[in-house]
């Protein structure tokens, strides 16, 4: 006689409780999110100070510069907002480029301890985390109820196709963790009589996401704003939104205050300040998302590995939609599922949800609307807002990164709702599940490509520079700094973290005044000198040198005041190869034979000529 069920298996085990089985979940998506994000970043990882990220190593060096200046300039009490240590003699006004002001100032011990590289690997890897993090806690401590589908919601956030691709060096963009954070100060603001303390912590909140990502605070500011104008226009919560007014004004009026008293310098600098310009250095059209690029795989997935990426975006590290065929389907599929058992006042932010979604993805058109890489001649609403200040200074494409967090959203919601729902068919459960997997497992995240860049000289890092430049005293590398040749300012950057003391140099990678009708531009406007070497570089051609190309050339080292010219045996070229032996008959040419010091040449410019 067969046993009874109950004594041959047992009691059945209790479930363990609620708060037990958060905690796991909340663990279980800090592993995930901590593993993808070293997993993102692993090629760096192999040798930080060595390896370099391969499709933009020039938005790397010039992170790195900033995070070495910006600790330098407040631990000698100097200006972090404006330097003279490029672009002599001009000098460069870094509030209206991106000066990561507090991640260098926070970091600053690390940069001392570490070197400006690898602080620089810390920080995006920290910010891929962060950004899974942030998203995750507000989505399950304020928007849903199941911690699956907050990590799901939140996961997908972090790990996005725009976010991956930005991971290739955009420290500011990567800094996803400021938005829902933003977001939830700003929502606090409803609160009766608590506006004044809310008020200050947005404020403060705001100041410090200005010091780290301007444009990404403008879009999220701009999209918070349409987002609550549709929420609290629509009926179902047009007398809530009334209620809650007095306070969320006060409240703002208190933000606007505390951000305008602690950013009023920046502003200054930005708007006002010498080496300012209005607009971008970007043309508009270029960096305007396809209307194709929206249902494209991106290169950094799994989709991209097995070649299903494509080359959409004006580079890679601007795939800012690439959400795939698949999770585009999907959304609409979640977005109507939820339509469909909401409640009025649910409807009311799917409403709004969707009206952002929208507005977002037209704007990231660009002026001109392209498809499949084709201009059409459809005018877009950004060819008109595109005039208005500060929006100018915007690239259309980023606009889509804003759809990425109502997509994962709209994910977190479903997840949370099939969670919730009685037991389904399991047809049913099975055609959802599949959904996801088909949407998402494409565009799981591959590591960011990575090599190694060449060396920074002997001759700086062992302090030997110091013998061939006077205090304040200019050097210059050739090819001269810019962009492409970023080796100047990931000079400086060793000096200033390793405490060897300051040298200037003519040049450099930043925005600043010079671009047509009044706009910016990359780096300076070129000049004799700048021209003759970066033509070398190329082209792996000496160019032809007159009386007259001598002239120029000495009056080009009188106005950057240049005492020290040096070569270095491998030069970093971000783009391409660069000729050294072109370069060093090109300056031998110039300035006369050179010394070898340690393993540079280096030639000394007379006091004449500077």
């Amino acid at each position: 006689m067969p046993s009874s069920p109950s004594l041959a298996t047992g009691p059945a085990p209790a479930s363990p409780p609620r708060a037990v089985r958060d905690r796991r979940a909340d663990l279980i998506v800090v592993l995930v999110a901590l593993a993808l994000a070293v997993w993102v970043t692993s090629g760096l990882w192999r040798d930080p100070n060595v390896r370099t990220i391969t499709v933009n190593s020039s938005d790397q060096a010039l992170f790195e510069w900033l995070l070495a200046f910006g600790g330098h300039a407040v631990t000698h009490g100097e200006n972090p907002l404006f330097t003279y240590l490029i672009n002599v003699p001009d000098g460069v006004n870094l509030a209206v480029n991106t000066s990561i002001t507090v991640y260098a100032v926070v970091f600053a011990p690390l940069t001392y301890l570490i070197g400006a590289p690898a602080t620089f690997l810390v920080i995006l890897t920290l910010n891929l985390f962060a950004t899974a993090l942030a998203w995750y806690w507000l989505l399950s401590r304020h928007l849903v109820r199941s911690r699956l589908a907050a990590g799901v919601g939140g996961l997908f956030i972090a790990y996005s196709p725009g976010m991956v691709s930005h991971a290739n060096a955009h420290l500011n963009w990567t800094a996803g963790w400021l938005v829902p954070l933003l977001i939830w100060r700003l929502f606090a603001l409803r609160r009766p009589g608590h506006w004044l303390r809310d008020g200050v912590i947005l404020g403060l909140l705001v100041a410090v996401a200005f010091s780290i990502a301007a444009e990404g605070l403008f879009f999220t500011a701009l999209a918070l704003g349409i987002f609550v104008a549709v929420w609290a226009l629509h009926p179902a919560r047009r007398a809530e939104a009334r209620a809650a007014l007095p306070d969320f004004l006060r409240g703002l009026a208190v933000t606007a205050v505390v951000a305008g008293v602690l950013l009023s310098y920046p502003l200054w600098l930005h708007f006002a300040g010498p080496q300012r310009f209005h607009g971008t250095g970007f043309d508009p059209v270029i960096h305007s998302e396809d209307i194709a690029a929206f249902a494209a795989f991106p290169r950094r997935s799994l989709a991209g590995e097995v070649g299903l990426g494509t080359s959409l975006a004006p580079n890679p590290t601007e795939e800012n939609s690439f959400f795939g065929i698949g999770l585009l389907v999907l959304t609409v599929v979640c977005f109507v599922a939820l339509w469909r058992r909401a409640d009025p006042g649910r409807r009311a932010t799917l409403w709004a949800l969707g009206i952002l979604a929208l507005v977002f993805t037209v704007l990231s058109f660009g002026p001109v609307a392209k498809l499949d890489g084709r201009r059409t001649d459809l005018p877009m609403p950004f060819d008109l807002l595109g005039q208005l200040p500060v929006v100018n200074a915007a690239l259309p494409a980023r606009l889509a990164l804003v759809v990425a967090p109502v997509i994962g959203v709209l994910l977190a919601y479903t997840v949370d709702q099939l969670r919730a729902a009685p037991p389904r068919h399991r047809s049913t459960e099975l055609a959802w599940a599949l959904g996801f997997a088909v949407a998402l497992l494409p565009l799981l995240p591959t590591p960011l490509l990575t090599h190694e860049r060449e060396p920074i000289p002997q001759f700086i890092t062992s302090g030997t520079w110091r013998q061939y430049v006077s205090p304040d005293g200019v050097l210059t590398p050739v090819p001269l700094t810019v962009d492409i040749y970023p080796d100047g300012q990931r000079w400086q950057a060793y000096a200033l973290s390793h405490r060897q003391g300051e040298f200037a140099i003519p040049g450099g990678f930043f925005l600043g005044p010079g671009g047509p009708d009044g706009r910016g531009r990359i780096g300076p406007v070129p000049r004799t000198l700048s021209a003759l070497m970066d033509q070398a570089g190329r082209t792996g051609l000496v160019p032809i040198i007159t009386d007259g190309t001598i002239r120029d050339v000495q009056s080009d080292l009188r106005h950057w005041r240049i005492e020290t010219v040096v070569l270095a045996d491998e030069v970093h070229g971000a783009k391409f190869g660069v000729d050294e032996d072109a370069v060093r008959r090109t300056a031998t040419a110039l300035f006369g034979d050179p010394q070898r010091v340690d393993d540079v040449w280096l030639w000394r410019i007379p006091l004449a000529d500077r």
